[in-house]
């Protein structure tokens, strides 16, 4: 059976749009975790619940459906038959997704979705705790990172040509609030896998990261891992 890919590393280090083209490469099926906290978030809001109210949020992820639909650029994904693609990419969807993914009552319900779209095999994973929690006993672990300021330009890029206008200064105290949070929070928090490869991005392009791990992957399937 061909391995899931575990992928962490804090925001802007390049994950999704990695996993986006390792999956490609391989012939696998990209999860991308980090959009179905952001569906969450964006779910919340809606219905007017705080961000920190685990009960109420267990019960509402309870009631989601959320499906990610591969396209040839990445993922679409839907909320309850939605398209909200575009509604979760708003920059307060990343702090509101780092809060949600903070609670226990969310990540039971997420993590258990990741598991079963996962248990095939063949699938690149991307998030912040898939190879320390969601899919420990992988040998495909990587963990991808970036300097704080190269994350935050990547950021503020993204953002400006999905015609989002920020500050960059915004957008970089933004992401190390989320790298905070993200951190210290008691439930999965964010740190690197003791197994997994770790890669700084800073100066590497994309093709550069990819082509690093396609070439690990490719050997663990070469020997049946």
């Amino acid at each position: 059976m061909k391995p899931v890919v575990a992928i962490d590393g804090p925001s802007g280090s390049g994950k999704s749009t990695v996993a986006r083209m390792l999956s490609r490469r391989l012939g696998y099926t990209h999860l991308d975790t980090g959009a179905m906290y952001r569906a969450v978030a964006l779910a919340a809001v809606r219905n007017q619940i705080s961000l920190d109210d685990g009960p109420s949020l267990n019960n509402l992820c309870e009631s989601l459906r959320i499906e990610l639909v591969p396209k040839n650029e990445g993922v679409l994904v839907y909320l309850n038959g939605e398209d909200v693609t575009d509604d979760i990419r708003l920059p307060e969807m990343s702090l509101g997704s780092s809060a949600v993914s903070a609670l226990p009552e969310v990540r039971r319900h997420m993590v258990r979705l990741q598991r079963e779209l996962g248990r095939e095999g063949a699938v690149v994973a991307e998030g912040r705790d898939m190879g320390t929690v969601v899919f420990p006993d992988t040998p495909a672990k990587f963990y991808l990172d970036a300097s704080l300021q190269e994350r935050a330009r990547r950021r503020w890029k993204q953002l400006q040509e999905g015609g989002v206008r920020e500050e960059l200064d915004k957008v970089l105290n933004e992401i190390r609030q989320r790298d905070m949070n993200d951190a210290s929070r008691d439930h999965s928090p964010l740190r690197k896998a003791e197994d997994a490869i770790y890669v700084d991005t800073t100066y590497k392009t994309v093709e550069e990261v990819t082509k690093i791990l396609a070439e690990r992957v490719l050997e663990l399937e070469k020997h049946g891992a």
